[in-house]
Order: C-alpha cells, then sequence, then structure tokens
C-alpha cells in the first residue's frame, strides 16, 4: 500500500462522489491537506529529537511546507505546553507521550481531525493504539508520530556460560526468573536481572505486557480504576519480588533505580537478561556486550503469551493553529511509505505502519520482531494517568517500593486503594 498513490485517486473519488449525490458541502480537494509553502510550528520533546528531526528533515525538503521544530527539555515539557496552552500560544502541531495524550486531549488543546483520520487512505494500516489512545469522548485527535516498544533482551555469552541455550530466550515470566537465577549463579560481579525499581515509566512500559500476554489489564476499560490487586498482579509481584530478595537482581542498584541509568546496565554485560526498549538495541554495543551476544524475545505472561508496550509519542495539530491542512499534511506524511520506509526504517527505528515491517531495510531478524510484535501490544489510557503512574510522589511507585521491595503482599490492597483514588476522574 503507497499511501502517497492514493491521494489523486481519492480526492477525484470524493468529488465524484459528491458530484453523483448533488451534494453541495464543501470537500477537501485533497483527504492528505496541502503542500503549498505554508511555514508550520512543532513542538516535541527532546527526548525524541534524533528521530523526531530525521522525519522533519526529509519533509522539508521534499515538500513547499516547512516545518520548524522546537526540542523542550523532557522534564519541562508539560510544564511548557500548559504555560503556552493558558496563553493561546500553542505551535501549529506539537507530540504528547502516548501516556498523557488522554489528559491533554480531554482538556482540549488539540483540534478535533476525526474526519479526516476515518477518511484517510490506508488508514487501517496504522498502528491503531496510537489513534486509539488520541480519541477522547468518541473523537479524535491525534496520530502515532514517534514509535517505541517494550521487549526483554538476553546476554546470550552469559546464558551459554550459565549452561543455557544461548539461542533461546525466556517464553514465559517464570522462565525469565528460571533463567536468571541461573545466570545469576554465574557470580563474579555478574547478576540475573535488573529493572528500574524507583522508576514508575519504567514499569509501565515493562510490566504492563506482562498482564497483558496474559489476558489481563491493569486498569479498568475507562482508565478510573486499578486492578493491581488481583491474581495475576499478585503472581506478577511476587516473581520479581522474589528475585530481589534472593539476589538474582543487581541490588540495592535494582530498587533506587529512578530511570535516568535504568538502560545502561545491560550494555556492560554483566545482566542476563532484563527488560529493555526496543529502540535501545542501536545503541548497546560495548567492549563488553557484542551484537553477536544480544538476544531479543517479545515480553510474556507469567505463563507464556506475548505483548508490548507501544510507546512513543502522538502527535496532533494545536487548538491554536490556524494551519490545519498544511498541519495534516505533515501528520499524514509521516505515515507514508516515504517516510517509514526510507526514513523510520532506513534508521533502523521501529514502524507506525504495520503492513511495512517487511522492507528493503530491515534484515536484523531481530528489529523484524519490533515490527511484527506491536500487531499484540497495547497503549493504556487513563485521564490521570501521569499523576498515577509517571510522577515520583505518584501511588504507583509507592506500590512497587512497598510490594516488591518491603513488607509485600500485605500493603497491596491499600496500595491500590491509593491509585484508585489517583484514578479517579
Amino acid at each position: 500500500m503507497k499511501l502517497a498513490g492514493l491521494t489523486k485517486f481519492a480526492a477525484v473519488a470524493g468529488i465524484a462522489l459528491l458530484a453523483a449525490s448533488g451534494a453541495t458541502a464543501s470537500f477537501a480537494a485533497d483527504p492528505m491537506g496541502v503542500d503549498d509553502g505554508t511555514q508550520l510550528t512543532l513542538w516535541t520533546r527532546a527526548a525524541t529529537q534524533a528521530r523526531a528531526d530525521q522525519l522533519i528533515q526529509a519533509y522539508n525538503a521534499s515538500h513547499k511546507n516547512h516545518v520548524t521544530a522546537t526540542y523542550v527539555p523532557t522534564d519541562d515539557y508539560q510544564t511548557k505546553i500548559g504555560a503556552a496552552a493558558a496563553a493561546n500560544g500553542l505551535p501549529d502541531l506539537f507530540s504528547a507521550d502516548v501516556v498523557f495524550m488522554p489528559n491533554w486531549t480531554s482538556a482540549g488543546l488539540f483540534t478535533d481531525i476525526t474526519d479526516r483520520i476515518n477518511n484517510m487512505p490506508g488508514i487501517d494500516k496504522v498502528a491503531q493504539a496510537g489513534i486509539d489512545v488520541a480519541t477522547w469522548d468518541g473523537k479524535k485527535y491525534g496520530m502515532p508520530f514517534i514509535a517505541d516498544l517494550s521487549v526483554w533482551m538476553w546476554n546470550k555469552k552469559l546464558f551459554k556460560q550459565a549452561g543455557l541455550d544461548p539461542e533461546k530466550g525466556p517464553a514465559s515470566l517464570e522462565e525469565f526468573a528460571a533463567d536468571a537465577r541461573a545466570v545469576a549463579k554465574l557470580g563474579n560481579g555478574v547478576y540475573g536481572t535488573f529493572w528500574g525499581g524507583n522508576c514508575g515509566g519504567c514499569e509501565v512500559f515493562t510490566w504492563f505486557p506482562i498482564a497483558w500476554a496474559d489476558g489481563q489489564d491493569i486498569l479498568n476499560a475507562d482508565g478510573t480504576q486499578s486492578l493491581a490487586n488481583n491474581d495475576e498482579w499478585k503472581s506478577i509481584f511476587k516473581i520479581f519480588r522474589d528475585m530481589a530478595a534472593d539476589g538474582t537482581a543487581l541490588m540495592p542498584d535494582t530498587k533506587t533505580e529512578a530511570g535516568p541509568t535504568w538502560t545502561s546496565y545491560f550494555p556492560k554485560g554483566i545482566i542476563g537478561v532484563m527488560p529493555m526498549p526496543a529502540t535501545q538495541i542501536s545503541g548497546l554495543v560495548t567492549d563488553q556486550l557484542a551484537d553477536a551476544d544480544i538476544g531479543v524475545t517479545p515480553i510474556a505472561g507469567v505463563k507464556g503469551g506475548q505483548s508490548t508496550f507501544i510507546g512513543g509519542d502522538d502527535i496532533g495539530v494545536s487548538r491554536d493553529s490556524k494551519k490545519l491542512e498544511a498541519a495534516w499534511n505533515f501528520i499524514t506524511w509521516v505515515q507514508s511509505d516515504e517516510a517509514q520506509v526510507e526514513v523510520v526504517a532506513k534508521n533502523g527505528n521501529v514502524l507506525t505502519r504495520t503492513d511495512l515491517a517487511d522492507n528493503k531495510y530491515i534484515t536484523d531478524p531481530r528489529v523484524k520482531l519490533f515490527n511484527s510484535i506491536g500487531a499484540k501490544g497495547k497503549t493504556p489510557l487513563a485521564k490521570n494517568f501521569g499523576a498515577t503512574f509517571n510522577d515520583p510522589q505518584g501511588p504507583w511507585v509507592a506500590l512497587m517500593q512497598d510490594v516488591v521491595f518491603g513488607d509485600g503482599e500485605s500493603k497491596l490492597d491499600a496500595a491500590n486503594q491509593a491509585m484508585n483514588e489517583s484514578l479517579a476522574p
């Protein structure tokens, strides 16, 4: 499917349909927006800069329109968006971490682009999770922009030394723990596993898929209640608690890691198996970790299954923009074959188009896995997600510290109630 190749056909078909029906309603000349030399402004968080810049430069080089990007320090991004919204000074386009989209769509910061999304040629090939998380009260406000996925990675060299099959990663959380314990027995500064135990977003990204793979969840359908005290989550917490308690996990680092360096441990070559972002694979090779020793497998449930957290950023047109059609042209181009293959895939990144996983640039089977597992992934939706799960002082981090590193299950019901109070609209 070539989105760009469908543009003229779709426009002509639409005009013909109007003529046949005698309708006089206005009709956009091109469902892909306009490319007429419009100057567009775009804001995104600094964490996405490398990948966003690749897309923006390619768009500017091939279009009359021109996008000028501002990369805001990630920790300051929400504050800057809030101040701009209060002053009615939002840029034409801005992106948001997918978990924050419900908060900003419900606050009315984006323009409703439901009709444009619904009528976009090839929309069925775009990752649906990125559209779902940008939908509020039945209206669609955004599309996928920068995609990332969570996976498990294992060190094949350490697996072999531990007597494990170096070509076989864990296919369940129980196998994950067993493999980690086998590697931990090597000792001499080698550990079975590691995770960011004081980082809410880290475990959102890498623990939620465990429950999803088992057909379970951590939130009710509208994101207003926590299910973290059900039997599924009790099993998940116990497995991680036991790995922390018996020294399988690198301690105390696993308990204290708040996020900034959580992915830095695997490249040191001292961790057997751990959850990781898919996009990290291109920068993992060090003197201690050869590329050939990096194994990748989907996150699995307690007993099996597969899933992933579809993370990254969505993008939409701000409510303050007067340049909707030109801004929409950029958004649609991001989903085109040209952008997804010649920019995203060429640079070894995760696609937002599920039909393009097999292309000339993706020859590494690990990267092919990234672009296929997305079909089994999810993105959670809750208006108060950030305050509940990402806030370092929020109830999710407190729950992890108490239940995984503290008194265990005895505090789970109280911790879950605190999450319910935070999630309540």
